[in-house]
């Protein structure tokens, strides 16, 4: 019996994983995608929020809404969501692939 529950664990340990779907953009992301590309393969002079780390982002946010970077509209986009937006659009690009 053992040897059969052992036999199990080994095939289902090999099997492939499902891939989890991506997690739906939580309000706010997918306006983001109109200026800042998601695909590496468009050349744009707005960077990429994929790749970056939550931390860079929401620092970014940060520094647009108090006027501390320049900015021609994200200081005023920055100043239209609230920290726990922003957070949460920060941790969801950040969780994106590349």
């Amino acid at each position: 019996m053992a040897r059969l529950i052992l036999a199990i664990l080994l095939f289902v340990s090999t099997m492939p994983l499902a891939e989890a779907a991506p997690p739906t953009p939580p309000p706010g992301a997918s306006s983001c995608s109109g200026c800042h590309a998601t695909s590496k393969s468009v050349e744009t002079l707005v960077p990429r929020l994929v790749g970056h780390s939550p931390t860079e982002i929401e620092a970014a946010m940060q520094e647009f809404r108090t006027g501390q970077k320049p900015a021609s509209v994200m200081d005023r986009i920055a100043k239209g969501f609230s920290a726990e937006e922003i957070a949460a659009i920060a941790a969801w690009y950040a969780a994106q692939k590349d």
